[in-house]
């Protein structure tokens, strides 16, 4: 399956609805400390909008900083799910911001550009197409179906298996909330390859 731009997408705003915090204080200064920053050391978009909310933010860089930083899954793999669901979701700043991760973990950009395409089965290793196909399932059906489950089945446990159900949603609403807030790619971040 391959996403094209949403059908709604002359509905989806053109600038942030909501602009990151301007003012940083301590606490919210701490918070902040604990995800990525751009280059510059300013905190991302995505959390200087999610900081209008201090508690939310908090237990959001806990719950998705799981994933990054101490999750079961390998990076490459996490990548692949995570950009295809941004792909499938048509979430630019999702899928520029896990460009740059994915290339740190070992996927190179015509695997990054290949993500926006239907699977050749050529290119991909048949986990890695498995893995594409359980995004793809994931953001048209809701559900991983039975033959895609039996294939994900056979490489990962079932701790594994429960994590990359939970990256691929939890990337879904990030997206949908990156897409609803306009939130801006930051500073030297790719939007969607070939652009």
């Amino acid at each position: 399956m391959t996403s094209q731009p949403s059908p709604l997408g002359s509905l989806r705003p053109t600038s942030p609805r909501i602009a990151p915090v301007q003012h940083i204080d301590d606490e919210l200064a701490a918070i902040l400390g604990m995800g990525i920053n751009a280059p510059d050391g300013t905190p991302l978009n995505i959390f200087g909008t999610i900081a209008h909310h201090p508690r939310l933010l908090k237990r959001f860089m806990t719950f998705a900083g799981l994933f990054l930083n101490k999750g079961l899954l390998p990076a490459r793999e996490r990548e692949i799910v995570i950009l295809r669901v941004g792909w499938n979701c048509q979430s630019v700043y999702e899928f520029g911001q896990h460009t740059i991760i994915g290339e740190r973990v070992g996927l190179s950009l015509d695997e990054v550009a290949a993500l926006t395409r239907d699977v050749d089965a050529g290119q991909w290793s048949d986990n890695d197409s498995d893995l594409i196909a359980m995004a793809d399932e994931l953001c048209t059906d809701n559900c991983v179906s039975d033959a895609t489950w039996q294939a994900l089945a056979q490489i990962w446990n079932e701790a594994e298996l429960v994590e990359l159900v939970m990256v691929a949603g939890v990337y879904r609403l990030v997206s949908g909330f990156l897409n609803t807030m306009g939130v801006e790619l930051d500073a030297d971040t790719p939007g969607w390859p070939g652009q």
